[in-house]
């Protein structure tokens, strides 16, 4: 047999057995001819070629079948989602909708998850309301155990700060009356902060209506971390006000303003500004530039999604188009505790000197 049938016989014998090369090997020799008979000539004819290999049929392995295992469904032994018969855990966000703003109210921390304001230079035009017929009030759709309460601010040392200002609503005393609910509320510092900068902020946020036809401005509280001076490590810690401890205090507060270079368009641009403030007293002479930061650091602490569906293509940068600085206004010390009401005169803002801290 050639070598070649010996190496494919071979190769069968490793892959099918024993049995089927003994097969194998019983065909190749029925297939091989019988010798030629010798001629009587006497003329030499020329050698004849070897005969070609008859080639052997490798055999294909057979998979052996083995009876499957029967599949059996295993059922759970326990059953979680049955505590929803008792009722939904949570966590539920009240969603708040008065004449003059939007918000959904946190009730573990009794402030504000977020409250929503729109203002154009027509509404802001409008006075047909005045704060003095105004009271602060707690919000009675939400439930009692939740709900912020005039006694938890009593003797706090905080402001009851509005979220929305109630000089955004000016154009109803309806509207101005549901800005001093306490849902709007959060305790925030009063001398340097709530009656001053932050006043100053909410002052440059109505004047980009002299640039743009519709702003939206979203505000919220932040409970951010800070790093342990002893231990370097970061920890979140917050005062709770109140008798028992009802309302968390914030250490910082955002604001996302959408300018609207075109009310109510689909394609038209949005300068867009992300702020974050502590909590704190902070000098006048303070560039609100600095408290600029990408709208994603509000996302990431707030744990909120701003704008995720305003195309990247409409966005602009606001602190780009306007100049970020506040106008400090001088405010009557003697009406502030019945409210934010400014003097006429205004001082131009200064630069913080580099260094300075706030």
């Amino acid at each position: 047999m050639p070598n070649t049938s010996l190496a494919i016989v071979a190769a069968a014998s490793a892959a099918a057995g024993a049995s089927v090369t003994a097969l194998l090997l019983s065909r190749s020799r029925q297939r091989e001819p019988f010798p030629a008979p010798t001629p009587t000539s006497t003329l030499k004819e020329p050698p004849s070629l070897p005969a070609a290999p008859v080639p052997v049929p490798v055999p294909v392995p057979v998979a052996v079948s083995a009876t499957p295992a029967p599949t059996t469904t295993l059922l759970p032994p326990v059953d979680p989602s049955g505590i929803l018969r008792y009722g939904f855990p949570g966590p539920i966000a009240d969603t708040l909708s008065t004449p003059s703003f939007l918000a959904a109210f946190n009730r573990a921390t009794r402030n504000p998850h977020w409250v929503a304001e729109h203002f154009t230079a027509q509404s802001l035009l409008l006075n047909n309301a005045s704060r003095r017929n105004s009271v602060f009030h707690e919000d009675l759709t939400v439930p009692p155990m939740f709900r912020a309460k005039l006694a938890d601010y009593a003797r706090s040392g905080y402001d009851r700060g509005h979220q929305m200002p109630a000089a955004d609503a000016k154009w109803s005393q309806e509207a101005m009356d549901s800005t001093f609910v306490l849902s709007n509320m959060c305790p925030q510092v009063g001398e340097g902060f709530n009656r001053d900068y932050w006043a100053h902020f909410e002052d440059f946020c109505r004047e980009l209506v002299k640039k743009y036809p519709s702003v939206r401005v979203v505000t919220g509280p932040l409970y951010l971390p800070k790093r342990d001076d002893k231990d370097g490590k970061w920890r979140v810690s917050y005062e709770v006000i109140g008798n028992p401890p009802n309302v968390a205090v914030p250490t910082h507060f955002f604001k996302i303003i959408f300018a609207e270079e075109a009310a109510e368009s689909p394609i038209g641009k949005v300068a867009l500004g992300a702020f974050v403030l502590p909590n704190a007293e902070i000098p006048n002479q303070k560039s609100l530039g600095d408290f600029e930061v990408p709208i994603e650091a509000v996302e990431r602490a707030s744990g909120l999604l701003f704008g995720e569906k305003l195309p990247a293509e409409r966005r602009k940068q606001l602190c780009r188009e306007v100049k970020c600085e506040i106008v400090v206004r001088e405010f009557d010390r003697s009406r502030q505790q019945s409210g934010r009401v400014g003097q006429n005169s205004k001082v131009a803002p200064q630069i913080a000197p580099a260094g300075v801290k706030w």
